[in-house]
């Protein structure tokens, strides 16, 4: 690749720091001559009449929902920096989720500052304008638009987002000269958080963070559409997989993670997570993202993985699929008895319906069929009781699902694992089995082999739907629907 070379301007303004130069770069400096070329010659590219994003109305009612929460109080939500990867090259940037969900904007550096008013907040977006063409920056830094895109105008932001926007380089001086009750959403800006040091803390910053955690809990229409959008892509990459078995076999795991991310990346933003292509015993290891063992005949893989949309909504789908397209013996009754508790899950998902209710609904009938197996002494009760089933069953049996694969992650446990289920609640129910290869307690045939099914189930009115239901579930109806995507 082509790395930018940061190079001195021949005659930079006194006020501002030198563009930096690369150490190792072919060119020592810029001449009077071709600096002065490159600034002028250029087409007027400003956006006009844009349309405001579609999310716009909902991103306006989030952040009033916000300034009632927090009257009389600055808040500033910062979506983040770059994240160097290695020596001179980054991460692809992803935006804070708070930052995101409140206004819609996805770039580096940007921040959301809700102003104090008499009536709630005025809300400001800043960010960084386009590249200065006057002192080469456009050119000579290695984040100038000529080395990494075009972004927005401010103009062009104010009409995009709703809201008004200004240059964020001047943020962190005012910042440090504000006066008043402050807080922020830490972790993402080291620079914002500088500026405000002596004016916030811990605990009053969390407050905001685990507000803007719960606020989430339920989704809008624009974000239950997005996930139903994030699912469809989904079910078309597993589809997209189970056509090139055959190549995987050839090669491993890597094929299964390159043909779903190709998707992925033509139909959305990136995947929601690192992809779990996990064939064999490795189905074994919960979160398998090395993703580099065989695929043979006779062995299951298990895909857990999800697309993420350009909004930032993922899918989060699981399933355990036959490599040859057929279900041994054992295989199919470890994957049946995994079914049949991911049905007892998904009925318990209703609105009034405790959260634990489908987690404690699919772990009862796992305990059951472990008593049956012999593998653990019951009864039932006592091995609940005790959390025996734990050995084979591992985790939890879903979580919130939304901008984030594990949504709401900062919310309260009374409001989360010990709340409620309302309508437009998203969230994932996925109970599996796992027999670990060294597993002596169990029958030897049981051994390497794991089992998870993953929906992700909207909670409506008047119970659930299941916005993956697309991908066949039950074990005779996964092998006719491979063989009809294969042949």
């Amino acid at each position: 690749m082509t790395v930018a070379e940061e190079l001195t301007p021949a005659t930079p303004d006194e006020s501002e720091e030198p563009i930096k130069q690369r150490k190792n770069g072919l060119y020592p400096g810029v001449s009077d001559e071709l600096a002065e070329n490159m600034k002028s010659g250029w087409a007027d590219t400003e956006l006009r009449d844009l349309r405001p994003i579609p999310q716009a109305a909902e991103t306006a009612a989030r952040r009033a929902a916000l300034s009632a929460r927090f009257p009389g109080e600055r808040l500033v939500i910062p979506a983040g920096n770059l994240k160097t990867r290695s020596n001179d090259t980054e991460y692809p940037f992803r935006a804070s989720v708070e930052y995101a969900w409140l206004t819609g904007n996805q770039t580096e550096d940007g921040v959301l500052v809700l102003e104090p008013r008499d009536d709630g907040h005025e809300a400001t977006i800043y960010l960084l304008p386009r590249s200065d063409r006057e002192n080469g920056e456009f050119w000579l830094d290695g984040q100038g638009e000529l080395w990494v895109g075009r972004r927005h105008s401010l103009t062009e932001a104010e009409q995009l987002y709703g809201i008004p926007a200004s240059d964020v380089r001047e943020l962190a001086g005012a910042l440090r000269e504000a006066t008043g009750p402050v807080r922020v959403v830490r972790g993402y800006d080291a620079g914002i958080e500088a500026a405000l040091t002596d004016k916030v803390t811990a605990e009053r910053d969390e407050e905001l963070r685990v507000f803007l955690s719960e606020a989430r809990l339920v989704k809008d229409d624009f974000e239950i559409g997005e996930l139903q959008k994030a699912v469809d892509s989904t079910v078309r990459g597993f589809e997209d997989v189970v056509k090139v078995l055959d190549k995987a076999q050839a090669t491993s795991e890597r094929y299964i993670e390159g043909t779903f991310f190709l998707r992925a990346r033509v139909e959305g933003n990136d995947v929601g997570y690192g992809t779990i292509a996990a064939a064999g015993p490795h189905a074994c290891t919960l979160h398998w993202v090395r993703n580099d063992g065989p695929v043979r005949s006779g062995d299951l893989l298990l895909l857990d993985a999800g697309v993420e949309t350009h909004t930032y909504y993922t899918a989060d789908v699981t399933r355990t699929l036959p490599v040859n397209g057929r279900f041994g013996e054992v295989q199919r009754k470890i994957y049946d008895a995994v079914y049949e508790a991911q049905e007892a899950g998904i009925a318990a998902v209703q609105p009034g319906a405790k959260y634990r209710d489908f987690h404690d609904a699919a772990q009862r009938v796992l305990a059951e069929k472990l008593v049956e197996w012999g593998l653990v002494e019951g009864p039932v009760e006592r091995v609940l009781e005790l959390g025996l089933q734990r050995r084979w069953t591992l985790h939890g049996t879903g979580h919130m699902l939304g901008m984030d694969v594990h949504d709401c992650a900062a919310a309260r446990t009374e409001t989360y694992v010990d709340g409620v289920l309302e309508p437009g609640m998203c969230l994932t129910v996925e109970p599996g089995l796992y027999f670990q290869a060294d597993d002596l307690t169990v029958p030897e045939e049981y051994r390497g082999i794991g089992v998870r099914i993953e929906d992700d189930i909207l909670v409506t009115e008047d119970g659930n739907r299941n916005l993956s239901a697309a991908l066949p579930r039950r074990s005779d109806e996964v092998e006719a629907w491979m063989a009809s995507v294969q042949g």
